[in-house]
Order: structure tokens, then sequence, then C-alpha cells
């Protein structure tokens, strides 16, 4: 995501993307995500630090300005619900999981089990099983 890229991203009318939400940029969204990690408890902050960074790594070199503006849109989302201690009692939305590919739910369900401190045996399998239908090594 570079910053030229942010252009494209910005609204350019007020009201554009719906609710007048304003996107910042990602490097100020990323230190804000990290920011609103520390009001979690440690083992949550360490594991979610490491996903944020992740997450973004992998993302900065994305160039399709809608997908830019949706992955904003929702670790912004995901910042606001931290800050608001809105996430202890959150719940993931069903179309949002009907929406999710099959490696999406996989790295979703292995988030779950990391939080809750517990190894899955599942997954890799789900995982092997996955790769081998789409004939992945």
């Amino acid at each position: 995501m570079r910053p030229s890229i942010m252009r494209l991203v910005r609204p350019r009318r007020p009201g554009i993307l719906g609710n007048e939400v304003n996107l910042l940029p990602p490097l100020s969204l990323y230190r804000r995500v990290l920011r609103a990690h520390r009001r979690l408890p440690f083992e949550h902050r360490l594991l979610g630090d490491d996903y944020v960074k992740n997450e973004f790594r992998l993302h900065k070199d994305v160039e399709n300005p809608l997908y830019i503006v949706g992955f904003l849109t929702s670790w912004q989302q995901y910042a606001e619900q931290i800050e608001g201690d809105r996430w202890k009692d959150a719940k993931i939305d069903a179309q949002k999981l009907e929406k999710m590919s099959d490696e999406q739910i996989i790295q979703f369900y292995e988030l779950m089990q990391s939080a809750q401190g517990r190894t899955s045996e599942y997954s890799h399998h789900f995982y092997d099983d996955l790769k081998a239908k789409k004939g992945g090594n």
C-alpha cells in the first residue's frame, strides 16, 4: 500500500463510503491497532500484535484500490472495537463467515484456538485435505 495508492482510496466526495467514515492511512492505522492492543490481556496482546504485523506485512504491496479500502475499513472497525471494549462479547457475523475462503476459515479457526491456548489437529488435517483438493503440494 504505497502512499500514491492511498490517493486512490480516499473518498473524493463526502459520504462516498456510506456512513462518513474517514479511513486512516495504513501506517497510522497500524500504529492505532497496536496502541489499542495495550488494553488487552498480555497473552492476547502478544497474539494480536503478531497477527497485525503479519497481516499488514502481507498486504503492503496490494495495489487494488477496492481491496485496500476493504482491508483498511476492516482494520479500522477492529481498532474501534478494541478501543471500546466491544471485543469481549463480539461474535462474527454469519454473512462475513459465508464470504470467507477455505483458507480464511482455517486461519480464523487457528487464531481462535491460539487465543484459547489450544492447538488444533483438526486444522492441520483440514488444511492438508484442502490442499489436496486444490491440487497443491
